[in-house]
């Protein structure tokens, strides 16, 4: 199994600077983004949610016409259910917490829509906590790379990555897989030929054995 620090050293070339693609001005913005992007690209959500917060505040949003949210969201897919999630955390955060996001990731996990994946990227990026959001590109990568067994589920991989690297470096990593798997280690057609974990990659070396 490769080193942590080796893995680390890579995707610091890769992507020194990796923060989160979605755009948010505020912290609410970042919550209902990213469930937005249950099944959905960063992109589309970015052009969805420019339309959405240009029209509506969080008030807003809890007031809204649900069918309206609707409209806005549609390119997002699920948007019945996911304008249902909105106005309800809308709503919960207005008369919880003032319309702030609170750190306290058990009333988090409890809002519709939210799991720990959306849970652990509002928390790492709003309040610096350390954290590693199990996305589909982190799964895949960390199963390639042989961080991971195939049949793991998102908890197990979150949990062997945890143990694996220093907690200070939790929140960047989960950042740069998540790039690294968006545009390099791809579902489909990954960049195998240029990739620097090529040499120790097992997914790599699977491949070459089936040529």
């Amino acid at each position: 199994m490769m080193k942590s620090e080796m893995i680390i050293n890579i995707l610091d070339k890769y992507y020194p600077e990796a923060r989160c693609e979605l755009n948010y001005t505020k912290d609410y913005e970042l919550l209902i983004a990213t469930v937005l992007s249950a099944q959905c690209t960063d992109k589309r959500v970015n052009t969805v949610t420019s339309i959405l917060f240009n029209k509506y505040d969080l008030k807003g949003l809890k007031d809204a016409d649900v069918h309206d949210i609707e409209n806005i969201i549609r390119p997002c897919g699920s948007h019945t259910k996911k304008a249902t999630y909105i106005k309800t955390i809308a709503k919960k955060l207005i008369n919880d917490y003032n319309g702030i996001v609170p750190n306290n990731r058990e009333y988090l996990e409890n809002l519709p829509g939210v799991g720990r994946k959306t849970c652990n990227v509002v928390l790492s990026n709003i309040y610096d906590i350390p954290a590693i959001a199990v996305d589909t590109h982190v799964s895949r990568v960390s199963k390639r790379l042989g961080l991971a067994k195939e049949d793991d589920d998102v908890s197990i991989i979150e949990q062997k990555l945890m143990k694996k690297f220093p907690k200070d470096k939790w929140s960047k990593l989960h950042h740069q897989l998540v790039l690294f798997g968006r545009y390099n280690c791809t579902a489909r057609n990954p960049k195998c030929e240029d990739c620097l974990f090529k040499d120790k990659c097992k997914y790599y070396k699977k491949l070459l054995s089936n040529e």
